[in-house]
């Protein structure tokens, strides 16, 4: 059962931070969001798909996880597993 929320949060991380980085999202509202925060920080981290996996895994990993120590490792973990996913389908020569 464990897996599974590990595979079920991975996956969400991608997604999630998938269509905040690379997508315009339904009526172009992420689209809208990203022009709205500029080329400050928040438009920095909405260009870094690295960056932001690291911040949309954070309500995953202590929603998911047992105690704080788990949720800690978590964090990291899911973000990478959401970077993973990114490499392993983006298109080549990317």
């Amino acid at each position: 059962m464990r897996f599974y929320w590990l595979l079920l949060g991975a996956l969400a991380v991608w997604r999630i931070t998938h269509l905040l980085a690379s997508e315009d999202g339904p009526w172009d509202l992420v689209l809208r969001l990203r022009k709205a925060v500029g080329s400050g920080f928040w438009g920095h981290l909405m260009d870094c798909f690295n960056c932001l996996s690291l911040w949309v895994a954070l309500p995953f990993a202590f929603g998911i996880a047992e105690s704080w120590r788990e949720g800690l490792l978590l964090w990291p973990s899911l973000s990478g597993a959401a970077i993973l996913l990114e490499r392993a389908t983006a298109p080549k020569g990317n």
